[in-house]
């Protein structure tokens, strides 16, 4: 099986390729698009074209043709359809997210978040809870294996905190961050490890600092060395994570402990608070301030959706 990703400039949009064309198991390239201002026009306009792809994309695309093409969001749908026009449709276009109704009956796969409420009966549609990622039981094993002697001066119960940052119109306080703390202290952790975001504002990492309690490990994003963002999921006995990123909520629950989500309403928009919902419902998390349980399983939706593409492409050999 040949395999491309279609991989732009939003980072979090190819973090999901790259975790269903991993667990896929067969080699792929990356393709990396960029776009010029003419990506700004409505898909049915754009239609099966490179239309608002810069030139050196554009000569990156050209055959042999992939048997699949992975592509998210709006803007790269219509290079995927190119690409299956080009190929005399045998290429199968797998669609993270809703591209508009724009060719939209033309994807073998389009995988949609449950939190997006998708009311359709479309056949070639597959609803999943969470959002594709890279975590894996291996790259836990392999980053507890690196990061453990790090960690072992700091004692079981150990509490993994993950801190993003705001949303849209929604900020991240001081106050909140105070809030956040407090959760974590009724957890009665016995140490605390911390890694913060590119967006997590510096008045959150300089309360959080002083009101979470110790023995701690601190990382602030950009600090010199490793990033221990994998060694604090592979090594905690619980994760406590703000709700403001999906991936990151997602990847917390994909570690195999209790997760704990902080997720005040005046942070959160609707969509992250169906999101969330899907998480509580499907015992995959806690809201923080709830008992937190040990999940009975580990959120994989990159796997699912693999399993699907392997089921479409050996019924069509």
């Amino acid at each position: 099986m040949k395999i491309w990703i279609l991989a732009d400039d939003r980072a979090g949009n190819v973090n999901q390729l790259l975790g269903i064309a991993e667990a896929l198991g067969a080699p792929f390239d990356r393709k990396d698009i960029r776009y010029t201002q003419w990506v700004k026009l409505p898909n049915c306009l754009r239609g099966k074209s490179l239309l608002g792809l810069d030139e050196i994309s554009k000569k990156s695309l050209s055959a042999p043709w992939p048997d699949v093409v992975l592509s998210a969001g709006r803007r790269s749908f219509p290079v995927a359809r190119f690409i299956r026009r080009a190929s005399g449709n045998k290429t199968k276009i797998v669609q993270l997210m809703n591209p508009g109704s724009a060719g939209f009956h033309e994807a073998a796969l389009v995988v949609l978040p449950a939190h997006d409420n998708y009311r359709g009966k479309a056949s070639n549609v597959m609803v999943v809870t969470g959002s594709p990622h890279r975590i894996t039981p291996q790259k836990l094993q392999e980053a507890r294996t690196h990061w453990e002697p790090t960690f072992t001066p700091y004692p079981h119960k150990r509490i993994s905190i993950i801190v993003g940052g705001a949303t849209k119109n929604k900020p991240f306080t001081a106050e909140r961050a105070i809030e956040l703390a407090a959760g974590i202290k009724k957890l009665n952790p016995a140490s605390v490890l911390v890694t913060t975001s590119r967006r997590t504002p510096m008045e959150v990492i300089d309360c959080l600092q002083k009101e979470l309690p110790r023995p701690m490990f601190f990382y602030r994003f950009g600090d010199k060395g490793e990033n221990p963002y994998f060694g604090l999921l592979a090594c905690a006995d619980e994760i406590v994570v703000t709700g403001d990123s999906m991936s990151m909520c997602s990847e917390s629950c994909a570690a195999g402990v209790p997760v704990s989500i902080f997720a005040p309403p005046e942070m959160m928009s609707p969509k992250h608070q169906r999101f969330h919902q899907t998480l509580y419902r499907d015992s995959f998390a806690v809201p923080l301030g709830e008992t937190p349980h040990a999940p009975k399983k580990s959120l994989n939706p990159a796997q699912e959706i693999a399993e699907k593409i392997k089921e479409i492409c050996s019924h069509e050999e």
